[in-house]
């Protein structure tokens, strides 16, 4: 792959849209066009449980925030790249529907963190619920 190629890539539980600003020998550097996976919250090391040292509150990357990705965890990109905004909506919100359906502690205190991100994600993208 090569810088201005488009390609979807994972970052933590999360899933976007991107494109290659820079190669590296064992990364790229990736600017955020969409957001396909809204990321999990709680602790990546323990998944799903909520009795942890500290329970992450995640946001998804930013539109057109730029983050290191491994050269495995890129891949290419095939079809029209979505609206960010539009994208991490529907993302947000299929995580969200998710969660409500499961009704566990995890994702109670997960939601809970979700209702926390979408205030600020109102302001700065107009998301709503």
């Amino acid at each position: 792959m090569q810088t201005g190629e488009i390609v979807t890539f994972f970052n933590k539980t999360g899933k976007y849209v991107g494109e290659i600003t820079a190669c590296h020998p064992d990364r790229y550097l990736v600017k955020t066009l969409a957001v396909l996976k809204h990321p999990m919250q709680g602790d990546l090391h323990h998944p799903k449980e909520t009795d942890v040292p500290f329970f992450h509150e995640r946001k998804a990357l930013a539109f057109r925030e730029q983050t290191n990705i491994p050269l495995k965890m890129v891949k290419p990109f095939d079809g029209e790249v979505p609206d960010y905004s539009k994208s991490l909506q529907d993302a947000f919100n299929k995580l969200y529907d998710e969660l409500m359906s499961a009704n566990t502690p995890f994702s109670l205190k997960s939601i809970e963190c979700l209702e926390n991100i979408l205030k600020e994600y109102e302001t700065m993208y107009s998301i709503k619920r």
